[in-house]
């Protein structure tokens, strides 16, 4: 498990370009038969993958935990942008289609994601600090939240899909969606915001081999850009706008942690006041 310990603005501001990407950017993901993790001091979010192909692969809480397994005191939220596949919770088999989601409480003892001959999910991982134990769940993509935004006029037109979400699912902190633009349009969380109760992490996914996204960060009148492929990640902490605009249509997976689960409590920014 890799460590990343919290930024402050003023001194990112003065980071070069590798040390931008050092700091915020997780690359790595989905890498066949292992689970990479990122532990963020950033509202302590965990960032991971499992692509479970030739062997079962098991959820351990390492020693930056100290607990005895990795739910002891956390809940997490997995998501499949792959091939179906099968998550054990406590030995209970839960299979997720593409695009369909597991919330696993708290006290969740055993977790483990399972291989299937001739497939290969990908599963992406969100897991924060948690207070209490809420029921595992899994989460369809039709029972998730829909909010359509933006406009092809506009470049942003997307439909956000709220998965766990207090309409959706019980948690305790964590909050997890995917957003999907439309053909056309390749701006996200443009106009944007900041959060200061909460911090997010971007997983961006579904782009070709050579398309990239430009992801903007840094307070609003100190921006810098990160370029992401696809199934790379951008950590935003709570003080950093969190935007991007890509070679082509794309989609992401948002997570978020912090003091609340309100959806709209954003503060935005007006595009005069971006420097």
């Amino acid at each position: 498990m890799e460590v990343r310990n919290s930024a402050n603005p003023a001194d990112v501001k003065r980071y070069d370009t590798e040390a931008l990407r050092s700091e915020f950017l997780i690359r790595g993901l989905f890498v066949p038969d292992v689970i990479p993790l990122v532990y963020s001091h950033v509202d302590r979010m965990i960032t991971g993958s499992a692509c479970p192909v030739s062997k079962r692969l098991e959820l351990e809480g390492g020693r930056e935990l100290g607990v005895d397994f990795f739910l002891q005191r956390r809940e997490m939220a997995v998501i499949n942008i792959g091939d179906p596949g099968t998550v054990v919770a406590d030995g209970t088999p839960h299979r997720l289609n593409r695009y369909e989601a597991l919330y696993i409480g708290m006290g969740t003892a055993g977790v483990s994601f399972e291989p299937e001959a001739g497939s290969c999910p990908k599963f992406y991982l969100l897991s924060c600090p948690a207070h209490c134990p809420y029921p595992t769940t899994l989460i369809t993509r039709e029972m998730a939240v829909k909010q359509a935004l933006g406009s092809g006029k506009e470049c942003n037109e997307r439909v956000i899909n709220k998965y766990v979400h207090p309409d959706v699912v019980k948690s305790c902190q964590l909050s997890m969606g995917m957003t999907e633009l439309a053909g056309g349009s390749v701006w996200n969380t443009m106009p944007t915001h900041t959060h200061e109760r909460r911090m997010e992490v971007y997983m961006y996914f579904n782009l070709p081999e050579d398309g990239v996204v430009f992801h903007f960060m840094g307070q609003p009148s100190e921006l810098r850009h990160i370029v992401v492929r696809s199934g790379e990640a951008v950590i935003s902490p709570s003080w950093s706008i969190h935007s991007g605009v890509g070679s082509t249509n794309y989609s992401f997976v948002w997570g978020m942690a912090g003091e609340n689960q309100t959806f709209s409590d954003m503060d935005g920014v007006p595009m005069s006041l971006l420097r």
